[in-house]
């Protein structure tokens, strides 16, 4: 009896060992793709980068991995390519806007070519735990207080947004009509490099972005006297330690509705910033890609890059990342109504 659970164990084992052996064959030698849904140099393309310069080691096989920008249609382009298009190998990988899941769920848009719950989910590096998504606003436009933002008959705060589907431009719509924030949205901007040159050029008066993107791209917008400050923060429980005087979305609300709607669009953060897989790899290289995404996030050089450039590390894998999208889906029918005309331009 002993004899032969020893040799069934062993049996087992060497299958186990076949198949690390068939995925380190497979992708030694090769490039692995990371495509990214927004244009260079924004939030979200800076953690695909160091995700790409880490990721490898983690893989067996250790392959190389290379970033290719797709922005369009607030990320919908590169995760309707990544869903049909990318080839389903293991060797194309992805990252879109955290609102692609939602929007994805809620269908009822022509653009969407892609079941969220499908995708190969590898997780997100953030959680927003550490982070704060704020509406930043020219210290010399006619608005300058969320209370200036209320007043009827007031300016309206010109804001610049990117496209159809964007957190953004989502986030933009539900502060004018669930806040009553008096917002003049200026929609098309290809991705946020070009909001935040817009900003500084005074073409606009504000924008929505996180913390940790400001920290990497914009690192002089926090320090006093920059001539931008944040007005309100988003996806935030109590006010951010840096942002003391800013109130949260949530104290801003004014009914349990309001309320609702907030803490269902917050939902989204916590898959900050998605990466995927193409649905229908082959089982053992999917496991081999999320569990070297997780691997990799306690990785020194990982964490040593993540921390000087003081982008949240607060991971969850990708088990979880799908629960959360059966989450998502289980949204009361009422509230999916207006979500659904949100981001469909409100």
């Amino acid at each position: 009896m002993l004899k032969r659970c020893v040799l069934a164990i062993a049996a087992i084992l060497s299958v186990v060992t076949a198949r690390a052996d068939d995925v380190a064959d497979f992708y030694k030698g090769k490039q692995i793709t990371v495509i990214m849904g927004y244009g260079a140099g924004g939030g979200y393309d800076v953690y695909a980068r160091v995700i790409a310069r880490h990721i490898g080691k983690y893989i067996p096989g250790n392959p190389t991995a290379i970033v290719q920008n797709m922005p369009g249609a607030g990320s919908m382009v590169a995760a309707n390519y990544i869903y049909n298009v990318a080839p389903k190998n293991g060797l194309v990988i992805g990252s879109f806007g955290r609102d692609i899941p939602l929007v994805g769920v809620m269908g009822g848009n022509a653009a969407i070519q892609f079941d969220p719950a499908k995708f190969t989910w590898l997780g997100s590096p953030s959680t927003y735990a550490n982070d704060a998504y704020l509406l930043w606003a020219r210290d010399d436009a006619p608005v300058k207080t969320v209370a200036d933002a209320r007043k009827p008959g007031g300016p309206p705060l010109v804001i610049g947004v990117s496209g159809e589907g964007s957190t953004d431009v989502g986030l933009a719509i539900m502060l004018r009509d669930v806040l009553g924030l008096n917002l003049k949205l200026i929609p098309g901007y290809p991705d946020g490099s070009a909001i935040s040159l817009a900003l500084e050029r005074r073409e606009v008066d504000a924008r929505l972005l996180g913390l940790s993107s400001i920290y990497t791209s914009h690192p002089g917008w926090i320090k006093p006297n920059s001539g931008i400050h944040p007005l309100l923060q988003f996806a935030r429980k109590t006010r951010h330690p840096v942002f003391p005087d800013a109130p949260t979305a949530r104290e801003l609300a004014q009914n349990d509705r309001a309320r609702q709607l907030i803490e269902l669009a917050e939902l989204s953060f916590i898959l900050s910033r998605p990466f995927v897989g193409p649905p229908g790899l082959p089982a053992d290289r999917a496991k081999a890609l999320q569990k070297a995404f997780m691997d990799m996030q306690k990785d020194p050089d990982y964490l040593a890059e993540t921390s000087k450039a003081q982008m949240d590390v607060s991971p969850i894998g990708g088990e979880e990342a799908a629960e959360l999208v059966q989450r998502l889906a289980r949204t009361p029918p009422e509230l999916f109504d207006y979500m659904r005309k949100l981001h469909a331009g409100g």
